[in-house]
């Protein structure tokens, strides 16, 4: 064993050399947990620890039971030094790196299908309007059993969704099976996919606009989110609510552009590193997009890092009603860093403040009404006569024709409405911003 450890000695050399230079390229420093209130390590004992870690680096290359890869075992313990740091901290291979600027970027080749896993196949939720899955007529409820002859049973969702996504203008074959029928095949060509992070539709007077992440697209889906709700509903309009409810966070500066959305001026959010010259401020530009109108916010415990950057901005300055629950609390700031060969770190560099000096971290936004988490359910028992239902009833005098027909129930997706009806929070939400409208209304008359 010796003459092996021999005949690798400059090869042993030469790999320190390389990840020590690769350590301070990439701007990392192999620090102990108490260091932090101590002298900083010395390079003696930088390259002591640069040492151990190349003698067990050639150990486990020499005599690991199985054969491994050194790209494998460097960025294995690149990871390692970096999630030791903190749970956001993190090494990004290749694969890793390309799928987190698919989300941020928000868009990507694909079908334009919102789907789920049902019984070992692909469910369609939902064909986005205007992509290439809703002109080949793809409906809510579809089953996918193959893609391009393959059965997809045994995949994972994440799997047969990466098989679907692929370059644009390429071609797939869905095999698809549609209740009461055979299966058939459904060709789609692939095309630029945007995914849609902002959802709104009017509940009423209310207009009801859900976030689910704030990628590139946030704020210019906000924009013409409120813009189209505001036409809609015109005079009639009560206010907002603005769901964040398990929105895991996303871009700081889409974060920053939807507060700044709804405030006329201000501070939205302080960032604080280890050094003190590198804190940063962000204001508020004038201009309020939802033109005063009362707003409440949504957030749960999955509303994290950008959503309550949101949620505590709006809170600090009095601009909107927070309801529902304690948010995640993660207040700290990731920084993406590119290193060669298309790989990259997350690597966590300051932490986040709201206007009133809060720190994020670990405490979250505390909502300005607890609604917890809830279902409505109707109660059922005896049905109360009413006078529609006693013999000879008088008609009500209007014209059959000026009675309101009842909503068709639409396929696929529930509307905002009729996730009102069951959506405790969003129920409460809602008669918040009626009962505001109303009021207002009585005090003016």
């Amino acid at each position: 064993m010796t003459s092996n450890f021999a005949t690798t000695g400059r090869h042993i050399d030469k790999m320190r050399g390389v990840l020590f230079l690769a350590l301070i390229v990439a701007g990392l420093a192999i620090v102990a947990p108490a260091a932090q209130a101590q002298k900083s390590v010395s390079s003696a004992d930088t390259y002591r620890q640069l040492n151990l870690f190349g003698d067990v680096f050639e150990r486990v290359r020499a005599e690991y039971v199985e054969e491994v890869g050194d790209e494998e075992l460097i960025q294995a313990a690149i990871n390692g030094m970096l999630t030791s740091l903190d749970p956001h901290s993190n090494f990004l291979n290749g694969k890793s790196y390309r799928d987190m600027r698919v989300q941020t970027k928000g868009e990507f080749g694909g079908l334009g299908i919102e789907v789920s896993m049902e019984n070992g196949v692909i469910k369609v939720v939902s064909p986005i309007d205007d992509t290439p899955a809703a002109r080949a007529g793809m409906e809510p409820g579809d089953l996918i059993t193959h893609l391009d002859g393959e059965a997809i049973l045994g995949l994972s969702l994440g799997q047969a969704v990466e098989r679907m996504r692929g370059p644009i203008d390429s071609k797939i074959v869905l095999t698809v099976r549609r209740e009461g029928g055979e299966p058939f095949d459904v060709p789609i060509q692939r095309a630029i996919i945007k995914i849609r992070s902002v959802r709104y539709e009017s509940i009423g007077v209310v207009g009801y606009v859900r976030i689910t992440t704030f990628n590139e697209q946030t704020n210019s889906g906000l924009q013409r989110g409120v813009a189209a709700l505001s036409s809609e509903l015109g005079d009639k309009l009560a206010g907002f609510v603005i769901d964040l409810r398990n929105n895991p966070g996303g871009l700081l500066d889409q974060a920053i552009l939807v507060s700044d959305a709804f405030l006329d001026k201000g501070e939205i959010v302080s960032t604080r590193g280890r050094d003190p010259n590198d804190a940063a401020r962000v204001h508020a530009t004038p201009g309020d997009l939802a033109a005063g109108k009362p707003l409440v916010v949504l957030i749960n415990s999955g509303s994290a890092s950008a959503s309550e950057i949101v949620a505590g901005a709006l809170q600090d300055h009095r601009r909107a009603i927070i309801l529902g629950t304690q948010s995640f609390g993660k207040g700290s700031v990731q920084t993406i860093v590119p290193l060669p060969g298309n790989v990259a770190m997350r690597l966590t560099t300051a932490r986040y403040y709201t206007p009133s000096g809060r720190s994020i971290q670990k405490t979250g936004i505390s909502p300005d009404i607890i609604v917890p988490t809830a279902r409505i359910e109707k109660l059922g028992g005896k049905k109360r006569r009413r006078e529609t239902d006693l013999r000879n009833a008088l008609e009500n005098g209007e014209s059959a024709e000026s009675k309101q027909p009842s909503e068709p129930k639409p396929a696929g997706r529930p509307t905002a409405k009729q996730r009102a009806e069951e959506d405790y929070q969003l129920a409460r939400a809602v008669d918040l911003l009626r009962g505001l409208s109303l009021l207002q209304t009585r005090m003016v008359n």
